[in-house]
Formats: C-alpha cells, sequence, structure tokens
C-alpha cells in the first residue's frame, strides 16, 4: 500500500529543511530490544528511521537513527516474509516494499540499472 500524500507531510516535517523525500517504507523492528514500527525514509542526502506512535503506524514521532545515504538497505531476505537489517537492527516490510529497497539501493550503488524517467518534465 502507498505512503499517503498526509504521512510524507509528516515525515517531512520531522526532517531538516529542504531535504527531498525520495522513498518511504513503513518496517516493524523485530528482535532487541522491543517490537517497535518505524518509518524508513530515504532522502538525496540520508536514510531516516523515524519512530512512530505503536498503534498509529502513519504517525511518526521523533528521528530514531540517521545513516548516510550511502547505506545499503538491501539485500531483502524472503525467509519468513520480507527482511532487511539497517544500522544493526533487523526490520520486517511488506513483501511489496522489497521493491522499493533495490530501487532506493539502485540509485546510489547502480543507477546505470534504473529506467529512464518517463515524466521528465514534472
Amino acid at each position: 500500500m502507498p505512503v499517503s500524500a498526509a504521512v510524507r507531510a509528516r515525515c517531512r516535517a520531522l526532517l531538516p529543511p529542504g531535504q527531498d523525500i525520495r522513498y518511504i517504507l513503513p518496517a516493524l523492528s523485530v528482535g532487541s530490544p522491543v517490537m517497535a514500527t518505524f518509518l524508513i525514509v530515504v532522502t538525496g542526502e540520508t536514510v531516516a528511521v523515524l519512530s512512530t506512535k505503536f498503534f498509529d503506524r502513519d504517525v511518526p514521532t521523533a528521528v530514531y537513527a540517521t545513516h548516510s545515504r550511502r547505506t545499503r538497505l538491501g539485500p531483502v531476505e524472503f525467509s519468513s516474509g520480507a527482511a532487511i537489517e539497517l544500522g544493526g537492527m533487523m526490520f520486517e516490510i511488506e513483501e511489496e516494499y522489497g521493491a522499493v529497497v533495490c530501487a532506493a539501493d539502485a540509485e546510489v550503488f547502480a543507477p546505470e540499472t534504473l529506467p529512464p524517467d518517463p515524466l521528465p518534465h514534472l
């Protein structure tokens, strides 16, 4: 399910001014210390992990961690669902967001593999 414009606006309010959001994916931390919900936000400059309200993962509350944009999100592991490791934490993601992880990594590490922008004037 795509992330709504309202959620994108809430995320943008927690980021430094001028950072453009490229990708957002909802994630659930697994393992220690506890299970918690997050939004992983990829901008042109950083990968931010935003904590959310536990029962409302569409409401980010704070920046939990920030990583360099040169941080790989993948590979996506598909053992019992989809999962990624970021900053020493394991996150479960919905399988449909596996493509988002691949696209975010390709932008930085293999831009020649991305298709051309179909609407470059927008």
